[in-house]
């Protein structure tokens, strides 16, 4: 590797230090300045006498610590020999959760690239613009998924495609030392360019340093799931989402555990896999947990020990009614993209039900006005947080909104009450404004969802010339119950009877289904244009 070479895009590309948001509780942290996180995840584990423990399993194969060592060694030297990466450079990677994905990004970690990640539901026209933004010159691609990234390529900087999966990648691999020396990287250097979901349409790219990697396993996994070697995560969102590169990657490997990746992890799939490889510690979001509720038999979650829950805001009558059937209690939790994970989280033994909890060790929260001025319990504001990661948008105007006074302002709405617990009311663009009154979609929706009619819901304003905004219902039903007149009576009805009668929704529509990211959020802002 030449040492000397450096691409410094990223560093380049960062906020200027005015608008950085205050990094706070770091000191405790002690990082020493030299830190390559991927050192820390793999080869201590290899080290430690974890070598020959399980790290990944899949349904085809199950592989331990010392093989991913050994083929994120190989895979680094291709990417340095044989394509010339330098540290530094941007390495797009496109593949569904497998052993393979994880192998690509230890080895661009391990060289002192940069990863970003791909969502393998993107089209040629988003992957176009993360190569755009990222200044991609290098791809590592699943077969499968290469002719939307072959069409983004055209027209772009990207130059080099490597493919895996069928024998071009492994026979340049197999012909490389297992032993690769790891780019002396600085803790505070990016390793990762995390691009938002795309709830709002416009996606931005955050970026991490090696340091945050570990810190998100310090602040939220250690202290609160408290996962041992014997645990097995298992989950639902794509390790290209910061979410499942947590808690299906990253979380598991710092404590030294296993992970079970799945391709596909829809309910019933994640339901039988939680079965056959009897996962303890369980990461899906509030529509999944919904769905498995009608699914669930006694015993196929005898293994769990520890349910995991964001994304979304977790409705009350979801938690409830989980808990009533299995007996486990789910651990909700907020985190976003631009502080890479859950940053406030319920505990177990500290759970008060439909709250998000309090903030995870290291960060602080607060609520606070238009002004910036923190606001007293009960009332609802903006959720300022602040803590030893953080927001640093990529070459973004939009890192003036989100960072303020040193704080990163969530796009959350929230209350907190007198015991310090937060309550979540509403992404601040999903609060609706009609006739004067305030009024958060999520809380419709939770109304609706305790209706045995409803199988999910989502409530957006649309533009009304007498109120400002209407309250509008998109709502799926239970199969084999259809939407008439009447039911849509009985649903309003049944808001009224729960909420405060002027947050009912006035319009409301039956649909087959709801517009999601990759991730499983729902993309309201589909349906306000609809």
């Amino acid at each position: 590797m030449t040492k000397s070479l450096r691409d410094t895009f990223a560093k380049d590309n960062l906020p200027p230090p005015e608008q950085f948001p205050e990094f706070s509780n770091l000191a405790e942290l002690d990082y020493p300045e030299k830190l390559n996180c991927a050192k820390n995840f793999l080869d201590d584990a290899v080290a430690e006498g974890f070598g020959q423990h399980l790290v990944i399993i899949t349904p085809e194969e199950e592989y331990t610590y010392a093989r991913l060592q050994k083929d994120a060694n190989k895979l680094a030297h291709v990417l340095v020999d044989d394509c010339g990466l330098i540290p530094g450079n941007r390495v797009l990677l496109r593949a569904p959760n497998s052993y393979t994905m994880a192998v690509c990004w230890f080895s661009v970690v391990k060289a002192g690239g940069i990863a970003v990640s791909a969502m393998p539901l993107f089209r040629a026209k988003e992957l176009r613009v993360m190569i755009e933004k990222a200044q991609i010159k290098i791809a590592l691609c699943d077969v499968r998924l290469k002719d939307e990234l072959e069409s983004a390529q055209a027209d772009s900087m990207l130059d080099q495609i490597l493919l895996f999966g069928g024998s071009e990648l492994e026979e340049k691999m197999s012909a490389k030392p297992e032993i690769f020396e790891n780019c002396p990287t600085n803790s505070a250097d990016t390793c990762l360019i995390a691009f938002t979901s795309g709830t709002t349409g416009n996606p931005k790219g955050t970026m991490h340093y090696h340091r945050d990697m570990l810190t998100i396993c310090r602040a939220y996994s250690e202290p609160i799931l408290a996962p041992k070697p014997k645990d097995r995560f298992i989950g639902s969102p794509p390790l290209a989402f910061t979410f499942g590169l947590g808690g299906q990657l990253l979380f598991p490997m710092y404590a030294r555990s296993s992970t079970i990746l799945l391709e596909q992890a829809t309910p019933d799939l994640l339901l039988l896999a939680i079965k056959k490889h009897e996962a303890s510690i369980v990461f899906t979001s509030p529509t999944a947990y919904r769905f498995l509720l009608s699914e669930l038999k006694d015993g196929d979650l005898s293994s769990v020990r520890t349910c995991v829950s964001a994304g979304e805001t977790l409705a009350k009558p979801t938690w409830d009614s989980w808990q009533a059937k299995t007996g486990l209690e789910i651990l909700d939790g907020i985190g976003s993209t631009e502080l890479l994970h859950i940053f406030m989280s319920s505990r177990t033994g500290d759970i008060r039900p439909g709250s998000t909890g309090k903030p995870v060790a290291g960060y602080e929260a607060k609520v606070v006005d238009e002004e910036g001025n923190e606001v007293p319990p009960g009332t609802t504001g903006k959720l300022a947080v602040r803590g030893p990661t953080g927001c640093r948008y990529l070459a973004d105007e939009r890192q003036k909104k989100y960072v303020q006074n040193g704080w990163n302002l969530t796009g959350d709405a929230y209350q907190m009450d007198e015991d310090g617990y937060y309550w979540f009311k509403a992404r601040t663009d999903d609060m609706i404004i009609s006739s004067g009154y305030n009024i958060a979609g999520p809380e419709v929706e939770t109304a609706l969802l305790a209706h045995q009619a409803v199988v999910e819901c989502a409530v957006v304003g649309v533009l009304d010339a007498q109120r400002g905004s209407l309250v509008k219902a998109f709502v799926v039903l239970q199969q084999g119950i259809s939407g008439d007149a009447a039911l849509i009576k009985e649903l309003q009805d049944f808001v009224k009877n729960s909420i405060a009668p002027y947050k009912y929704p006035r319009a409301l529509e039956f649909v087959d289904s709801l517009p999601k990211t990759e991730t499983g959020k729902i993309q309201r802002f589909k349906l306000r244009e609809s």
